[in-house]
C-alpha cells in the first residue's frame, strides 16, 4: 500500500511511495506527530540520480521487519535534496560539524523541535568496514532517546549553538571586495593545488571545476596571465579525453572516481553539463581550439536530446545506475562501458581494432568485470593527422551511440529546476549565438518562457520545481533567481529584446528585498518570509553550482552595467566582500565569486551596438562584440531610432540612450561606467579591442 509519498512530484519521493517505511514529506504535521507519541525524527535526504540512496533504499526501507520496527519507534521523514535545498543544507552543515564528513543518502536523528542529535550518511545492512548496520543505529538511537534524554538535548544544544556561531562569520560584514592581491594569491594557491599530470585540482575523487575554470579564463582575459591560461586549458583538455566526459553522447559524468578522469561516477546532472557547456565555450572562444568546440557543441546537443522534455524546459538528472542485459540487475554504468568482443561483434576486426585504438578499449578494461570506459586518449583531429581519418571517427562514434540506444538507458529525474535551467538558458543561448546555431537559443528561449509560465507566480516570486508542466510547492531558493535572472541576461545579450532584461531586473530586486542583510550585505540562500529552521541557510561557497550569493553577485554587477543602476551595482560590491576573505585560503570553493570578482575589477566592459536589426554591419559588431574574452562584459543591440527609449515590453535600456550611427552606418561603443571610448563602425577594430581570438566570421 503506498504511503504519504504517493502525491509528490519529486521524483525521488515517488521512489520511496511503495516503501513500508511509513515515510512523512517534511512538513509540520511530520513533527506535531513525532510530540504526540515523543519519538525522535529519522531525516533521510537524498536525490533521484543518487546510487547510494538506491542501494540503502533497497538494502533497508524495503525491508519489512525492519521497516516495522522504524516505524513503531520512529517518525520517518523523506526529503528531496533537489527539491528542498534549504533544508539539505541546514542539515548537510551539521552532520559535517559534527563528522567531518557529509555525502548521501544524508541520515540524521532529530528531536520533534527539528534539532539534530545523530548523525551519519549511508548505514549497510549488516555490520561492514567499521560502520555499524542500520538496524544498531536505530536500536542506538532509541535507546538513548529513551534512557538518556537529557544527553541527547544537550547535543542538540551544542549543535544549534556551533550552526549559530558559523552563520555569525558570514553575516559580520567586515570585508571589502576582492582587490588585484586577493585574486593574484587566489592564483598562486591554486598552482599549488593544480595537478600538473593530470588536470584539475587536487585528487580523488576528482570534480569537474567549472567555475574555477571561469574565474582563470577571466584572469587571464584580464591580466594576461600564461599560468592561469594553461591551468584552465589542460584541465579541460583532460576531462574531455577522459571517460567523465561521455566520448558516444556528449556531456559529462557528475565526478571522477579516480585522480585521472578515467572512471566516473556515471550520473549526469544539467547543472554540471550546463556549467561545463559555458566553461568550454568561453576555452573555444579564448583559445579557438577545435576540440572545445567540438565538447561545447556535442554537450549542447546532449543536453537538446536528452534532458529535454516535453514542455521545453530540462529535466534534473540522469541515473548512474541501468540494467546490465547480462546479469538482469541493475548496475552503475552498464550503459556506458564497453567490452572488445562486443565491439568486434558490432563493427566486424578491423574496425573494431580501429575503435578499441581511438577510444581506449581493451581486454583487461577500467571498470569492473573487464568492460571499459571510453576514453579518447587523441583527440579527433589529431587521430585524422596520425593515419586516421576524422570522418572515420565519426562515423564509428556515430555506430557505437546507435547500438548503445539499444540498451536499457538510465532512468531519468524529469523534476525541472528553475536555477539550472537558468543556467541552461545561459549556456545555451550563448553557445547559439556564439557557435551560429540558432536552434540552441530557440531552446533557451523555450525553457524560459517554462519558467515565466509555471515557476514565476503573479506577485513575482519564484517556485523551485515542476514536473509535467505542473509546479511544486517549494518556494524558490536564492540561487534560483539569482541562476533565473543569468539565463534572463544572457538572453538579452543574444537576442536584443529588452522584456528579458526587465524580467531579470524584476527578480534581482525580489533577491535584494527579500534575501539581503542590509546591515551587511550578506545573503541569504532562503526568503526572509520562508519556512523557519533551525537556522536560516547561508553558505557564499560552492558546491556542485554556483553557490546563491555569488551568482547573485554576478547577476547583480550584470544588471548595473545595462542599467547604470548604482544600487544594483554597489549590492553586488558588497555581496562580493566574503570573496576577498576566502579568495587566497579556499579559490577552489569560490571559483565564481572570483569570476565575478575579475568583472568588477575590470569594469566590466559596457558595449552598445547600434544599428537596424537587419542590417549586416549590425550582425557583424555584435558578432564581435560577442566574441569578446572581457570578463564579464555586456552586449546591449537596439535600433538606432529606439535607443534607450521605452519598447513594447516597458522595458527600458540605458547603454543604448544617446548612441547614434556614426556617419549613417552602424556602431560600437566600448564602455565602462558609462564612459565610452570612441564609437567603432569597424567588427575588426571592435575584435581588436575587446581581446578576439576565435575566428570572426
Amino acid at each position: 500500500m503506498p504511503n504519504r509519498l504517493a502525491d509528490a512530484t519529486s521524483p525521488y519521493l515517488l521512489q520511496h511511495a511503495d516503501n513500508p517505511v511509513d515515510w512523512w514529506p517534511w512538513e509540520e504535521a511530520a513533527f506535531e506527530e513525532a510530540r504526540r507519541r515523543g519519538v525522535p525524527v529519522l531525516l533521510s535526504v537524498g536525490y533521484a540520480a543518487c546510487h547510494w540512496c538506491h542501494v540503502m533504499a533497497h538494502e533497508s526501507f524495503e525491508d519489512a521487519g525492519l521497516a516495522g520496527y522504524l516505524n513503531e519507534r520512529f517518525v520517518a521523514v523523506k526529503v528531496d535534496r533537489e527539491e528542498r535545498p534549504d533544508v539539505d543544507a541546514v542539515y548537510m552543515e551539521a552532520v559535517q560539524a559534527a563528522t567531518g564528513q557529509g555525502g548521501w543518502p544524508m541520515t540524521v536523528f532529530l528531536t520533534p523541535d527539528k534539532e539534530p542529535f545523530y548523525f551519519g550518511t549511508y548505514f549497510p545492512p549488516q555490520p561492514r568496514h567499521g560502520m555499524p548496520s542500520f538496524r544498531q543505529v536505530l536500536e542506538g538511537v532509541d535507546a538513548a532517546w529513551r534512557d538518556r534524554r537529557q544527553e541527547v538535548g544537550e547535543v542538540a544544544a551544542r549543535i544549534r549553538a556551533e550552526l549559530a556561531e558559523r552563520a555569525a562569520v558570514y553575516s559580520a560584514g567586515a570585508h571589502h571586495p576582492p582587490a588585484e592581491a586577493d585574486l593574484h594569491q587566489a592564483l598562486v594557491t591554486l598552482s599549488r593545488e593544480f595537478d600538473e599530470r593530470r588536470g584539475g585540482f587536487g585528487g580523488a575523487p576528482k570534480f569537474p571545476p567549472a567555475m574555477v575554470i571561469e574565474f582563470l579564463l577571466r584572469h587571464h582575459a584580464r591580466t594576461g596571465s600564461t599560468a592561469a591560461l594553461e591551468m584552465a586549458v589542460r584541465t579541460g583538455e583532460a576531462m574531455a579525453r577522459g571517460g567523465i566526459h561521455d566520448q558516444l553522447g556528449g556531456g559529462f559524468a557528475r565526478y571522477s572516481v579516480d585522480a585521472g578522469w578515467v572512471v566516473p561516477h556515471f550520473e549526469k546532472m544539467l547543472y554540471d553539463n550546463a556549467l561545463l557547456l559555458r566553461a568550454y565555450l568561453h576555452l573555444w572562444r579564448a583559445t579557438g581550439s577545435a576540440s572545445a568546440r567540438r565538447v561545447a557543441l556535442s554537450t549542447a546537443d546532449f543536453l537538446l536530446r536528452e534532458l529535454r522534455t516535453p514542455e521545453g524546459a530540462f529535466a534534473s538528472a540522469l541515473d548512474a545506475d541501468s540494467l546490465d542485459e547480462e546479469t538482469g540487475q541493475s548496475a552503475e554504468g552498464a550503459y556506458y562501458v564497453w567490452e572488445p568482443g562486443q565491439l568486434v561483434d558490432l563493427l566486424g576486426p578491423a574496425d573494431a581494432a580501429t575503435a578499441a585504438r581511438l577510444f581506449a578499449v581493451t581486454a583487461d578494461g577500467t571498470f569492473e568485470h573487464g568492460t571499459s570506459v571510453l576514453q579518447l586518449p587523441v583527440d579527433p583531429e589529431d587521430f585524422a593527422e596520425d593515419g586516421g581519418d576524422f570522418a572515420e571517427y565519426e562515423v564509428l562514434r556515430g555506430r557505437l551511440l546507435e547500438a548503445r540506444a539499444q540498451r536499457p538507458a538510465p532512468a531519468r529525474d524529469d523534476k525541472v529546476v528553475a536555477a539550472w535551467n537558468g543556467l541552461a538558458i545561459a549556456a545555451l543561448a550563448e553557445t547559439g549565438a556564439l557557435l551560429e546555431r540558432p536552434d540552441l537559443v530557440e531552446a533557451a528561449e523555450r525553457a524560459a518562457d517554462l519558467l515565466l509560465a509555471v515557476h514565476l507566480t503573479p506577485d513575482g516570486r519564484l517556485l523551485r520545481t515542476s514536473r509535467d508542466g505542473r509546479a511544486g510547492a517549494n518556494a524558490g531558493v536564492l540561487e534560483d533567481y539569482a541562476d533565473t535572472a543569468e539565463g534572463f541576461l544572457a538572453l538579452y545579450a543574444v537576442t536584443g529584446d529588452a522584456a528579458w532584461l526587465q524580467l531579470a531586473g524584476g527578480l534581482l530586486d525580489t533577491v535584494l528585498k527579500h534575501f539581503t542583510d542590509e546591515a551587511s550585505g550578506a545573503l541569504y540562500d532562503t526568503a526572509d518570509d520562508a519556512e523557519e529552521l533551525i537556522r536560516r541557510p547561508q553558505d557564499p561557497t560552492d558546491n556542485a553550482t554556483p553557490s546563491g550569493w555569488t551568482a547573485a553577485a554576478g547577476a547583480l554587477l550584470t544588471y548595473a552595467a545595462y542599467t547604470g543602476s548604482e544600487r544594483h551595482r554597489t549590492a553586488a560590491e558588497r555581496a562580493l566582500g566574503i570573496v576577498g576573505a576566502l579568495a587566497g585560503r579556499a579559490p577552489r570553493f569560490i571559483g565564481w565569486g572570483l569570476a565575478v570578482a575579475e568583472a568588477l575589477l575590470d569594469g566590466p566592459h559596457e558595449i552598445a551596438v547600434v544599428g537596424p536589426a537587419d542590417h549586416p554591419a549590425t550582425a557583424a559588431l555584435r558578432r564581435a562584440a560577442l566574441l569578446g574574452t572581457a570578463p564579464g562584459a555586456v552586449v546591449a543591440v537596439g535600433e538606432p531610432d529606439v535607443a534607450g527609449a521605452p519598447v513594447e515590453a516597458g522595458a527600458e535600456v540605458p547603454l543604448l540612450a544617446d548612441r547614434p550611427l556614426v556617419d549613417g552606418a552602424p556602431a560600437a561603443y566600448v564602455c565602462r561606467h558609462f564612459a565610452c571610448d570612441a564609437p567603432t563602425t569597424d567588427p575588426a577594430a571592435l575584435a581588436e579591442r575587446l581581446g578576439v581570438v576565435a575566428e570572426l566570421r
